[in-house]
C-alpha cells in the first residue's frame, strides 16, 4: 500500500475489496484496520478494528493473503495499516456508494439512472399546491427532486440564505394551517412510493442569514471580534471607509472635486487623493504590528538586572524572536525575552555593559518597527488600488452595474461586518473594541474577488484588510472551531439541523461544500448516515483539481459530484464527466486491482446560483446542453424554469414566482403542458437517459468536431447497439454563426431510425418571462430522409456507416439509434455463446449457431486436455529465436515491436498492458482493427505443428472466423476475450497436469512453475542422444531444457548440461514432471565421456566437456529423483545406452552398448579418482575462438589426502562462472574472468552430497559397488565411499574456513585475507587470492552437505553474505569490497578497461539470481538450528526478499525472473529475460518453506 489519502476509491455495494500486501510490506508483522462497520462494529469515524488475514490457500504465503470487506453499508470509510513498531504507516479512504430505492417495490434507482430536477424553495408556493408543479417534473421523466433549503430564509429572501435551519419556510403554509415537517416528509414518501421519485434537499452549513435570531442571541457561533481579534484590523478599516461613504454621499468632498455621483476618471482620480488623505493615513494600521519599544527595553533592562546574562554569543548566531499580540492591539507586539538575551547579551553584569546591550535591542526593535511600517504601507497602496477597482467596475465599467450615487443604502464600498448598533462616530467605534459588545460584529461570509467558486473556511484577516472579497452581505460565516466544545451550541443545533433533513430526504447537497470545514461536514454526514445508511450526497466542489476534489469525496462520502455542461470545451472535459469507459473497451477480470477513479458525476445543463446565470444562456444551446447531459453515462440535471425558457427563475431574485403547474388538457393560465419549451423533448431525452442505463449502454464516445460541433456516441458492449447524437453548441456569438458543413461522422453501425431531432428557429427579442419569442422544433422517431437538414450516408464494408451533414445550423440536435446488421449480429451472438465458457458474462446477448464448425461442438477445456506439457510450450511460448529454428519468428507489430513470444503469453504480455487501461490507441490495437494479421498468424502457426496442437488452431480459426466478420471497433475486445479465456484455460491445464506442490501453491508458486512449461521444449538437442530401446517411453517425453530465453534457447546454446541439472529439481521434480526428468537423467548419463556430461549439446553432435561440474549437479539430480519420486530408485537400474563407451570410440546406436545408471554413477566416481585429463576434441579457435590453447586442456580428479574434487587451470573455467574475456582491445582475450581451478567450494559440496549418498545405498544395499580404486605409481589401491566421505568431513573446515581470529587460521597465505568468518570459494587455486574472495557459491555446498559447517560458524558465514551480498532480486557475485568488483554488465562494451571490456566481469559483482535460492534455503536450515525465533526472523526475510520476485513475474512480459540484474537491481538489457535456474531455485526455496 502507498499513502492513498488523495486516491478515490469508489465502490458499488455487493462488491468485496481485498487488502493485499505491497513487496515492500511482505514478510513484516502488518495488520489492517478499519472504521467500516464490521463483525457486529457499530459505524463510529474514530474507532478502527483489525481485520483478519484470509489465506487461500491454506499456506502462510504473504504473496496470497489478503484481508477483505464485504460491502454492505454506505458512506465513507478509513483505513490505514500498522507495520511491525509502527502504528500507522500509511491509508487512505474506500467510499461505498448508496443504494436508492423507489416504488412500492422498493425497487433500484441506480446512480447512472438519475434524472434530477432541481426546484428552487420559494418558487414551490404551499405544500398543498406542490404535487401540482412537482407533475411537471414526473410528466418530463425526471426520477429525483432536488429541493434548494426549505427553511425559513432571511430578510433578503436568497435561496441559500437560511435565518432558521430547524423551522420550516412559513411560505409553504396555507391560510390558518402551518405546515410543518412531517407534512413534507409524507410528501416526500409519496413522490417516493407512487411517482418514484427520489427527493434530496441542499444543506448549508457555512452560513447563516445575518439577521437571524439565533445569531443575534449566540454571535459565538460567527466569527466576531472577541473570538477571532485577528479581524480587527480589517473591521478598523471596514468602518473607516463606512464613515468615508457616508460623507461623501452627504457631500462633504465636493470641494475637493469628488461628488456623491462618480462619473469619469477624474473623480476616480480624486477620489485616489482624498481616501489616503481621510483614511489611510489616519488608521496608522502598521501599528498593530508594531512594538513598544520602550515597554519591551524596560523589560529586557529588568531581567538583565535580575541575573538572566549568558555568554555573548558570536556575531549573528542567534534571531531575535518577537511574537504577534493574540488579542491584535496597537503595539501589542512583543519581544521573546530568552531570545533578546541570547542575542544581546552584554559583556557583564556593570551597568555600563547592560545599558549597552539596551541600546543595541532598541535600535534593533526600532528597525523591525520600521520595517513593519513599510510592509503596511505597501499594503496600503494595494488596498487602496483594490477599492478603486471595485468602485469602477462597480460605477464606470460598460459592461458593470453601473450604480448611480453614493449613499447609505449602496455605500461606496460593501461592508465586510455586521454593525449591529446605532449610528456612532469612528472614535466612538474604537471604543467598542475595548468592551465584550464586540464580540455582537459578525464577518459577513465572503468569496475571492472575480472567482465566486473560490471561497476558504476561515475568513482570511489578510485578504479582507486588503479589500480583495466580494461579500455576501446577507450571510455571515459560521465559525465551528476544531471540536464540538469548541462551540456546543452551533454543533448541536446543525446536528439537528442534519437529522431533521435525513428524516424527511434521501440525500443532501451540500452546499459551498469546499468552504465548509471538512471535519464538521464529515461529522454532520455520519449523523445523516446513521438515521438514514443509503444517503444520496451531492456537492458541488472548486477545489481547482481533481486530486482536491478527490479528498472532499473521500471524507464526506460524496456520491455525485455536480459538474456544468458550461464548464466543458475539449473532449478530455466531456469523457471526464460523460464517464464509464469507451467504446470497445475490454472485459475487466472480476478479481482485479482496485485503481483510482473520477467521481461519480451529476451533470446538469445549468446550475443554480451558478457564475453564469440562466438568463444569460444562449437560446442555442439549451436544447444541446440538455442533450449533451441526458446522453452522459452519468447522473443528470436540469433546473426548474430552464425546460419552460423561463430563465429568469435564478436563485438571486428575491421576488418569488411560484412554477406553473401541469396541465394534461388545453393550456390553461399559470400551467404548462408538454407544448410547453422543450418539456416534449425533455421527456424524450429523459426517458432516453434512464433507456441507456437501464440497457447497459455503458461505453460512450465523444468528439468534437470543428470546435462547435459535439458527437456523443453511447454504446451497450453486450448488444453493440448504438445511440448517436450529434449537436452544435453556440458558443460564440451565435447571433453571427449562420449554418456550417461538418466534417464526415463514422457511426458503428446502420441507423435504425432518428429517435429526436430539434431545430432552435425564429429570432430572440427577449421578454421578461425569457425566450417565449424563440421555438424550438421538436420531431421524434422519423426516418433519415426525412430530417430538416440535408444529410448523405455512405455504407462501407466495414459494416460502418459515413454520415455528411450539409449546412447544420447552430442549436440543431439529432438522436438516432444504430445496430448492427442482421448477420453480423448473428455472428456476435454466436460468438457471445462460445465465450460462455470462459465466463458467465457473455451470456447476454448469447445465442448458439444453428451449424457451428465442428471444433466447435466441444469445449476447449476438453481439446486442451488432449495436450501434453511438450505441446502447451508450443501454445503458450515459444520465444522468437526457437520460432526461427522451426521456420519463422514472432509476429512484429509495425510501428512498435516484435512480440516476445510466439504463443498466447505473447499475446496476453501486450494485452496485460493495454486492458486495464482501455489503451485502444495501442499500436497492437490498431493492427488489430486495421486487418486479420495477427489472427492469420495465430491460427496456422498453430496447425503447423500438428497433432493435438493442431486441433487448438482449427479451434481458434472457428473463433477467429467469427472475429473476422464484426465491425473492426470490436475486435480488439473480443481478440483478448478469446486470447485470455483460452490462456486461462490452458494455465488451469497445465497446472492439473503438475504436483500437488503446484496445484494446492501460492500464486508465486504457479508463476514459477509455469517455468517448467517455459523452458522445456521439444529435444532438438538430443539427436545425437538416444534412450535404451528397453525402456518403454513416449517420444513427447524427451525434453530439452533451455537455460534461458532469448539467448540459450536453441543451437549450440540451447542446452546447457549444468544449467539443466542446476533446474532440475526445481522445474522437473517439484512439478511431477517424473517421466520427462528420469528420462533426460538417462539421456544424460547415455553421454558420459573422460567422466564427465558434456557442458553443451546441439543438433550437429558438437558436444563439449569441458565443464567440471555439470556432472555432480547431474549426480545430486539422480539423487534428488531417487529421494523424491515414488520408487526413485528404480532408476539405478534403467539401462543406459551410451553412446561413448570409451572415450575413444566412435558414437554408438541406441541399444548397442548398454549398462545400468549405477554402473554410469560408479564410472563417474571411478574416473574422477583416477583422475581425469585429456583434451578437447577439435581444439581451436573454430571450437572457441577467444580461448588459448592451454585452455583446451581439461583437467579434474580428486586429492587423496582432503577427499576434494579438484580441476581446471588458469587457462579455462570450468564451473558456472565461465566468462572468458574476449577483448583485444583491453587485452583479455583469452583470460579466464573466474578459472576458479583448485577446489571450487559447491563443487567439493556437490561431491560430498554424492559420495555421503552413493555410501548410505551400499549400505542399504541398494548400490553395489563400496569402493572406487586407483592406480598410483603402477600400485593399484581402493578408497571407499564410506573413507572418501569422511576425509571430505574432516578437511573441509581445515582448508575453506577463514576463522575470525588469525591465531586460529592456518592458511598458507594469510596477507590475503580481508574477510574473516566466511567460506573461501575455492582451495588450492593457482592464483592465491581467487581462493579468499567472498562469493556465494559457498551456500550451495552448504545446502547439498549441510554437515560440513558448524552451525554457529555458518551462521555468521551467511550474515556476512546478507550483508554484503544480498540484492534486491540476486545475489552479488562478488564483495562489493573487492578490488576487481564490477557491478555493471556490458556486454557490447569494448574498450580498454581488461575489469570490463566485452563483459569481462560478467561474474565480477552482477547480482545474480540462482543462488538467491540456494542462500535462503541454507539460511532457513541453520536459523532452525539455531531456534524458532531466529527461523520466524528468517521466514520473513524470505517473504521480504520474495516479494521483489513477485512484482517482478506480474510486471514482467517474459513472466520469468531474469538472469542477473546490475548493482543495485537495476536491469541488465543483456540479462535472460528469463531464467531457468533462478526460477527453480525459488520454486526449490517455496518447497522448504
Amino acid at each position: 500500500m502507498d499513502t492513498l489519502e488523495r486516491a478515490l476509491f469508489c465502490l458499488e455495494q455487493g462488491f468485496e475489496l481485498q487488502f493485499r500486501l505491497g513487496p515492500t510490506l511482505q514478510g513484516r508483522e502488518v495488520r489492517v484496520y478499519t472504521n467500516y462497520p464490521t463483525n457486529g462494529y457499530k459505524f463510529n469515524r474514530l474507532q478502527f478494528h483489525p481485520l483478519d488475514w484470509v489465506y487461500p490457500n491454506s499456506q502462510k504465503d504473504d504473496c496470497d493473503k489478503y484481508c477483505r470487506l464485504d460491502l454492505t453499508v454506505a458512506g465513507s470509510y478509513q483505513y490505514y495499516f500498522s507495520c511491525g513498531d509502527k502504528e500507522k504507516v500509511s491509508g487512505g479512504y474506500i467510499v461505498v456508494d448508496p443504494v436508492l430505492r423507489v416504488g412500492a417495490s422498493n425497487d433500484i434507482l441506480p446512480l447512472d439512472r438519475i434524472s434530477s430536477q432541481t426546484y428552487l424553495a420559494k418558487g414551490l408556493g404551499p405544500v398543498d399546491t406542490w404535487l401540482s408543479r412537482i407533475r411537471v417534473a414526473k410528466e418530463t421523466g425526471y426520477n429525483m427532486i432536488h429541493f434548494t433549503p426549505l427553511q425559513r430564509l432571511g430578510s433578503s429572501g436568497l435561496c441559500y440564505s437560511i435565518s432558521d435551519h430547524l423551522e420550516l419556510n412559513p411560505a409553504f403554509s396555507a391560510g390558518a394551517k402551518s405546515c410543518t415537517w412531517e407534512d413534507i416528509g409524507r410528501l416526500v414518501e409519496t413522490l417516493r412510493r407512487d411517482w418514484n421519485m427520489i427527493c434530496i434537499s441542499d444543506v448549508v452549513y457555512d452560513h447563516t442569514a445575518a439577521d437571524g435570531a439565533w445569531i443575534l442571541l449566540h454571535p459565538e457561533c460567527g466569527y466576531n471580534l472577541v473570538n477571532s481579534p485577528e479581524l480587527r484590523p480589517a473591521w478598523l478599516l471596514d468602518r473607516a471607509l463606512w464613515h468615508f461613504s457616508c460623507q461623501m454621499a452627504d457631500g462633504t468632498f465636493s470641494k475637493q472635486g469628488l461628488p456623491a455621483l462618480i462619473q469619469d476618471e477624474r473623480h476616480m482620480t480624486a477620489l485616489r487623493g482624498v481616501l489616503w488623505q481621510q483614511v489611510f493615513s489616519r488608521l496608522s494600521l502598521w501599528e498593530f504590528g508594531q512594538v513598544n519599544v520602550d515597554e519591551a527595553v524596560d523589560q529586557f533592562r529588568q531581567a538583565l538586572q535580575k541575573g538572566a546574562v549568558s555568554v555573548r554569543p558570536p556575531a549573528g548566531s542567534t534571531e531575535l524572536k518577537t511574537l504577534q499580540d493574540p488579542q491584535c492591539r496597537r503595539f501589542g507586539r512583543t519581544v521573546d525575552l530568552g531570545s533578546a538575551v541570547l542575542a544581546f547579551s552584554p559583556l557583564s553584569s556593570k551597568p555600563a555593559d547592560i545599558e549597552e546591550s539596551c541600546c543595541r535591542l532598541r535600535k534593533k526593535l526600532e528597525e523591525l518597527n520600521w520595517e513593519e511600517y513599510r510592509k503596511m504601507s505597501l499594503c496600503t497602496e494595494q488596498v487602496l488600488d483594490s477599492v478603486l477597482d471595485q468602485v469602477r467596475s462597480e460605477r464606470l465599467a460598460v459592461d458593470g452595474p453601473r450604480l448611480a450615487v453614493v449613499s447609505r443604502e449602496r455605500p461606496l464600498c460593501p461592508r465586510y461586518f455586521t454593525f449591529p448598533f446605532g449610528e456612532l462616530s469612528l472614535a466612538e467605534e474604537k471604543q467598542l473594541l475595548q468592551t465584550e459588545t464586540a464580540g455582537r460584529i459578525l464577518a459577513y461570509d465572503a468569496f475571492l474577488r472575480g472567482d465566486p467558486l473560490r471561497r476558504s473556511a476561515e475568513p482570511d484577516p489578510e485578504k479582507l484588510l486588503r479589500r480583495q472579497l466580494e461579500v455576501r452581505g446577507n450571510d455571515v460565516k459560521l465559525r465551528y472551531g476544531e471540536t464540538p466544545e469548541d462551540c456546543p451550541q452551533l454543533w448541536a443545533r446543525m446536528r439537528a439541523y442534519t437529522e431533521l433533513t435525513a428524516r424527511v430526504f434521501s440525500g443532501v447537497c451540500v452546499v459551498d461544500c469546499s468552504s465548509t470545514p471538512l471535519h464538521v461536514t464529515e461529522a454532520m454526514l455520519a449523523a445523516a448516515r446513521a438515521l438514514r445508511p443509503n444517503f444520496y450526497v451531492m456537492a458541488e466542489l472548486q477545489a481547482g483539481s481533481q486530486l482536491t476534489d478527490s479528498v472532499f469525496v473521500n471524507r464526506l462520502g460524496i456520491t455525485s459530484v455536480v459538474r456544468g455542461v458550461a464548464d466543458r470545451h475539449s473532449e478530455e472535459d466531456w469523457l471526464s464527466c460523460f464517464g464509464k469507459e469507451p467504446i470497445g473497451a475490454f472485459v475487466q477480470p472480476s478479481l482485479r486491482p482496485l485503481t483510482p477513479a473520477a467521481a461519480h458525476s451529476m451533470f446538469k445543463d445549468i446550475i443554480p446560483d451558478y457564475s453564469r446565470p440562466m438568463k444569460d444562456c444562449s437560446v442555442y444551446n439549451i436544447m444541446v446542453d440538455s442533450t449533451l447531459g441526458s446522453m452522459a453515462c452519468c447522473a443528470t440535471g436540469s433546473t426548474r424554469g430552464y425546460d419552460e425558457l423561463l430563465l429568469h427563475q435564478d436563485s438571486g431574485r428575491r421576488e418569488a414566482l411560484h412554477y406553473a403547474c401541469w396541465s394534461s388538457d388545453a393550456p390553461k393560465e399559470n400551467h404548462t403542458h408538454l407544448g410547453t419549451g422543450i418539456l416534449a423533448a425533455r421527456l424524450a431525452l429523459n426517458t432516453l437517459h434512464q433507456q441507456l442505463s437501464a440497457e447497459g449502454f455503458t461505453q460512450v464516445d465523444v468528439r468534437q468536431l470543428g470546435g462547435d460541433v459535439i458527437v456523443v456516441t453511447r454504446h451497450c458492449p453486450s448488444s453493440h447497439q448504438s445511440v448517436v447524437a450529434v449537436v452544435r453548441r453556440a458558443d460564440r456569438s451565435p447571433e453571427l454563426q449562420h449554418c456550417i458543413d461538418v466534417p464526415p461522422i463514422s457511426i458503428p453501425g446502420r441507423i435504425q431510425e432518428v429517435l429526436l431531432e430539434a431545430v432552435t428557429v425564429d429570432h430572440n427579442v427577449g421578454t421578461e418571462n425569457g425566450f417565449s419569442n424563440w421555438k424550438i422544433e421538436i420531431r421524434e422517431h422519423i426516418q433519415l430522409q426525412d430530417s430538416r437538414v440535408e444529410i448523405r450516408t455512405i455504407n462501407h464494408q466495414s459494416s460502418n456507416q459515413e454520415i455528411n451533414f450539409e449546412k447544420l445550423p447552430p442549436g440543431y440536435v439529432i438522436i438516432f439509434r444504430v445496430a448492427l446488421d442482421s448477420k453480423i449480429q448473428q455472428c456476435v451472438k454466436a460468438l457471445r455463446h462460445q465465450l460462455v465458457q470462459f465466463s458467465p458474462q457473455y451470456q447476454t446477448e448469447s445465442l448458439p449457431e444453428q451449424n457451428p464448425p465442428s471444433v466447435l461442438s466441444q469445449s476447449l477445456r476438453t481439446i486442451l486436455s488432449r495436450l501434453s506439457l511438450i505441446d502447451m510450450n508450443m501454445l503458450l511460448y515459444r520465444c522468437d529465436a526457437e520460432e526461427r529454428e522451426d521456420g519463422r519468428g514472432c509476429y512484429s507489430v509495425p510501428c512498435w515491436s516484435p512480440l516476445i513470444y510466439a504463443g498466447l503469453q505473447g499475446l496476453m504480455s501486450v494485452m496485460a498492458e493495454i486492458r486495464p487501461h482501455n489503451d485502444l490507441h495501442h499500436p497492437f490495437c490498431l493492427n488489430l482493427r486495421r486487418g486479420d494479421w495477427i489472427l492469420d498468424y495465430t491460427v496456422s502457426r498453430l496447425l503447423a505443428k500438428g497433432g493435438p496442437v493442431a486441433e487448438v488452431g482449427l479451434w481458434f480459426e472457428a473463433m477467429f472466423g467469427y472475429l473476422k466478420r464484426l465491425p473492426r471497433d470490436l475486435v480488439p475486445s473480443y481478440f483478448d476475450a478469446i486470447v485470455q479465456g483460452a490462456y486461462t484455460t490452458a494455465l488451469n491445464a497445465v497446472f492439473s497436469r503438475m504436483s500437488s506442490f503446484v496445484q494446492t501453491g501460492s500464486s508465486l508458486v504457479k508463476q514459477l512453475a509455469l517455468g517448467s512449461v517455459q523452458m522445456c521444449g521439444p529435444g532438438h538437442s538430443w539427436t545425437q542422444l538416444n534412450l535404451s530401446p528397453g525402456l518403454k517411453v513416449e517420444l513427447q517425453s524427451c525434453v530439452s531444457l533451455a537455460a534461458g530465453l532469448p539467448h540459450f534457447s536453441v543451437g549450440v546454446f540451447g542446452c546447457w548440461s549444468r544449467d539443466t541439472f542446476m533446474s532440475f529439481r526445481g522445474l522437473l521434480l517439484l512439478t511431477g514432471r517424473h517421466a520427462e526428468a528420469r528420462n533426460l537423467l538417462l539421456l544424460m548419463a547415455s553421454s558420459l565421456r573422460y567422466g564427465l556430461i558434456p557442458n553443451l549439446l546441439s543438433r550437429a553432435g558438437a558436444a563439449r566437456y569441458n565443464s567440471r561440474d555439470a556432472v555432480w549437479w547431474w549426480l545430486q539430480c539422480v539423487q534428488e529423483f531417487c529421494t523424491l519420486v515414488p520408487q526413485g530408485l528404480s532408476i539405478l537400474r534403467c539401462p543406459v545406452s551410451r553412446v561413448f563407451p570409451t572415450d575413444q570410440s566412435e558414437p554408438q546406436p541406441a541399444g548397442a552398448w548398454e549398462q545400468p545408471l549405477y554402473d554410469v554413477i560408479q564410472e563417474v566416481m571411478q574416473r574422477h579418482m583416477q583422475g581425469i585429463c585429456f583434451r578437447e576434441d577439435n581444439a581451436g579457435p573454430r571450437l572457441d575462438p577467444s580461448m588459448v590453447d592451454e585452455g583446451f586442456n581439461v583437467e579434474a580428479g580428486v586429492d587423496l589426502t582432503t577427499g576434494f574434487v579438484y580441476g581446471g587451470n588458469r587457462f579455462n573455467c570450468g564451473t558456472w562462472m565461465d566468462k572468458m574475456g574476449e577483448s583485444d582491445r583491453a587485452h583479455n582475450k583469452g583470460v579466464p574472468a573466474t578459472p576458479r581451478d583448485g577446489s571450487a567450494v559447491e563443487i567439493v559440496g556437490l561431491s560430498k552430497s554424492a559420495v555421503r549418498w552413493i555410501a548410505e545405498l551400499h549400505g542399504g544395499g541398494l548400490f553395489p559397488y563400496r569402493a572406487v580404486s586407483v592406480s598410483r605409481g603402477g600400485k593399484t589401491f581402493s578408497v571407499s565411499y564410506e573413507d572418501w566421505d569422511q576425509k571430505i568431513q574432516e578437511h573441509f573446515e581445515k582448508h575453506f574456513y577463514i576463522s575470525n581470529s588469525p591465531k586460529e587460521c592456518e592458511d598458507k597465505h594469510p596477507e590475503l585475507v580481508h574477510k574473516r568468518g566466511i567460506y573461501k570459494d575455492s582451495f588450492g587455486a593457482s592464483s592465491p587470492w581467487c581462493d579468499y574472495q567472498l562469493r556465494p557459491n559457498f551456500t550451495v555446498a552448504m545446502v547439498v552437505a549441510p554437515e560440513l559447517f558448524p552451525v554457529q560458524k555458518a551462521w555468521q558465514a551467511l550474515s556476512v553474505a546478507e550483508e554484503k551480498l544480498l540484492g534486491s532480486l540476486g545475489m552479488k557475485t562478488l564483495d562489493p569490497d573487492d578490488l576487481v568488483y564490477r557491478g555493471v554488465y556490458n556486454n557490447n562494451l569494448d574498450n580498454e578497461d581488461f575489469s570490463q571490456a566485452k563483459g569481462f566481469n560478467y561474474h565480477q559483482g552482477p547480482e545474480w539470481l540462482w543462488p538467491l535460492g540456494y542462500f535462503l534455503r541454507a539460511k532457513l536450515y541453520f536459523a532452525k538450528k539455531l531456534g524458532k525465533d531466529r527461523y520466524d526472523c528468517s521466514v520473513n526475510l524470505v517473504k521480504k526478499i520474495l516479494s521483489h520476485h513477485t512484482l517482478h513475474l506480474q510486471r514482467s512480459p517474459w513472466k520469468g525472473l531474469p538472469e542477473l540484474t546490475n548493482e543495485g537491481g537495476r536491469a541488465c538489457p543483456f540479462s535472460c529475460e528469463s531464467h531457468a535456474p533462478a526460477m527453480a531455485s525459488l520454486l526449490e526455496l517455496l518447497y522448504e518453506l
